[in-house]
């Protein structure tokens, strides 16, 4: 007999910092998902925003002293949920997406699972 592992979701993981996109990575794979990709520069991001299929992302807002908006433009574009990880608070949020869920780093393994689950709950089916 074989276990069902429950579906997780395909994330798109932007994050400059490496040791924190690596400390991210496996808090998702220890949550059942997987990275559909990574990038830590935006200009990375924005390739891979237009050609990766994920299911949502989880956004660094201030990626090398630039801010995330472009990928987040590019993601909200194609109807993807996303999330943002910031230090900063929601004032950090660019302010048309404060209404957007938002990690503040440093986070924990179970406050990453409910804002997935509240993002994934508002995606389109």
């Amino acid at each position: 007999m074989t276990a069902i592992r429950p579906a997780g979701c395909s994330v798109f993981l932007v994050e400059d910092e490496v040791m924190i996109r690596m400390m991210v990575a496996d808090m998702l794979e220890e949550l059942g998902h997987s990275v559909a990709a990574e990038a830590g520069e935006i200009g990375e991001a924005v390739k891979l925003a237009q050609s990766t299929d994920f299911d949502l992302a989880i956004l660094d807002v201030n990626v090398n002293g630039k801010v995330i908006t472009p990928v987040a433009e590019l993601i909200n574009a194609r109807n993807r949920p996303f999330i943002f990880a910031t230090g900063y608070g929601s004032s950090g949020l660019p302010p048309e997406y404060r209404d957007r869920p938002a990690l503040q780093k440093p986070f924990q393994l179970e406050t990453l699972a409910q804002v997935i689950a509240s993002a994934m709950k508002g995606a389109p089916v």
